[in-house]
C-alpha cells in the first residue's frame, strides 16, 4: 500500500515534534545534516511504529536537496513538507547562516515546489526575528529576497562579505528572506494545487534555543519572555500544533503568509513594554 509521505527537513526539537504528530498513517522522510542525530530520531520513530525513510541532506547545497525531493516523491504522493532546519546566531558565521537559513529554503521552496502533490502543503520555520525586521530593510531588498532565482540568491551585494555586520544580522535578513520568500513562491505552488506558509517561533525551549538564552543576547531573551503576555518559553509541541493545523484540511485557505507563535513578544515590543537595544 502507497501511503501519502510527509517530508520533515531538519529533525531537531521542533522536526522531531511535527514528525511525531504529523507521521501517523503516512510514510514519514527525515531528513538532517547530522547523520547521528538522523539516525537516533529515525529509530526512535520506528520504534514506536511509524513508516520512517531517513536521508542525509545539505540544504546549502541545491543538487542535495533537488536529490531529496525526487527520493521523497518516489515514496509516494508527497503531501506534506515542513522545513525547520536552520542556525541560530549562536552556532554559526554569517557565511553559514545565510547559506543554510536562506538560500537552504529557498532550495526546498523550488524543489519541493515541483513535486508536491495536488492539494498538498508546505511549511517553513521562520523567526520572530523576520518579524521583528519587518519595515527595517528597503523595499527593493525584500523584493530581491522574495524573487531572485535560488541560484544567484547568494550573488546579492548585500549578503556580500563583509556587508553583514554580524550572525545576529544575518539571521535577521535570512529569517525576513524566509517570510517573503514563501509569499512569492505560494504562487507556483498553488499553480499545482498546494499551498505553502510560514511559521515563526518565538523563543522555543529546544537545544538551539537553549543555546541561545546561554548565550550574549540571554538576558535580553529573558526579558522579551518576561515581558510578554505568556511569560514562558515555547514548546516543540506549541509549533507542531500551528504546523499541524497549515498543513491539514482546516487551512485550506490559507496560503502565502505567516503564523506568528511567540507567546505575545512581538505584541508587548509594539504595545511599548519592552525596548530592545537594537531598536
Amino acid at each position: 500500500m502507497v501511503h501519502d509521505v510527509v517530508v520533515v527537513i531538519g529533525v531537531g526539537g521542533m522536526g522531531e515534534a511535527i514528525a511525531r504528530r504529523q507521521g501517523p498513517g503516512r510514510h514519514v522522510v527525515l531528513a538532517d545534516f547530522n547523520a547521528e542525530t538522523l539516525e537516533r530520531v529515525a529509530a526512535g520513530l520506528r520504534g514506536d511504529g511509524y513508516e520512517v525513510t531517513a536521508r542525509t541532506v545539505d540544504v546549502a547545497d541545491h543538487a542535495s536537496v533537488a536529490a531529496l525531493a525526487d527520493a521523497a516523491a518516489a515514496l509516494g504522493p508527497v503531501t506534506q513538507v515542513a522545513h525547520t532546519a536552520g542556525l541560530s546566531p549562536v552556532q554559526a558565521s554569517v557565511e553559514a547562516i545565510v547559506r543554510v537559513d536562506l538560500a537552504g529554503v529557498a532550495y526546498s521552496l523550488a524543489e519541493f515546489g515541483r513535486v508536491v502533490a495536488p492539494g498538498g502543503a508546505g511549511v517553513v520555520i521562520a523567526s520572530m526575528a523576520g518579524t521583528m525586521a519587518l519595515g527595517r530593510f528597503p523595499a527593493e531588498m525584500e523584493a530581491a529576497l522574495a524573487l531572485t532565482p535560488a541560484e544567484e540568491l547568494l550573488a546579492l551585494p548585500f549578503l556580500q562579505p563583509g556587508a553583514v555586520p554580524d550572525p545576529g544580522a544575518a539571521y535577521g535578513i535570512a529569517k525576513r528572506g524566509n517570510q517573503v520568500r514563501v509569499h512569492a513562491a505560494s504562487l507556483a505552488w498553488g499553480a499545482r494545487g498546494a499551498r505553502v506558509n510560514t511559521v515563526s517561533p518565538g523563543i522555543i525551549s529546544t537545544p538551539m534555543g537553549q543555546e541561545e538564552l546561554a548565550g550574549q543576547s540571554g538576558a535580553m531573551m529573558r526579558a522579551m519572555v518576561e515581558a510578554s503576555a505568556m511569560r514562558r518559553l515555547g514548546t516543540p509541541a506549541d509549533i507542531a500544533a500551528v504546523v499541524a493545523f497549515l498543513l491539514g484540511p482546516e487551512s485550506s485557505f490559507v496560503t502565502g503568509t505567516d503564523v506568528l507563535v511567540d507567546g505575545g513578544v512581538v505584541a508587548a515590543l509594539r504595545a511599548g513594554a519592552l525596548t530592545l537595544p537594537s531598536a
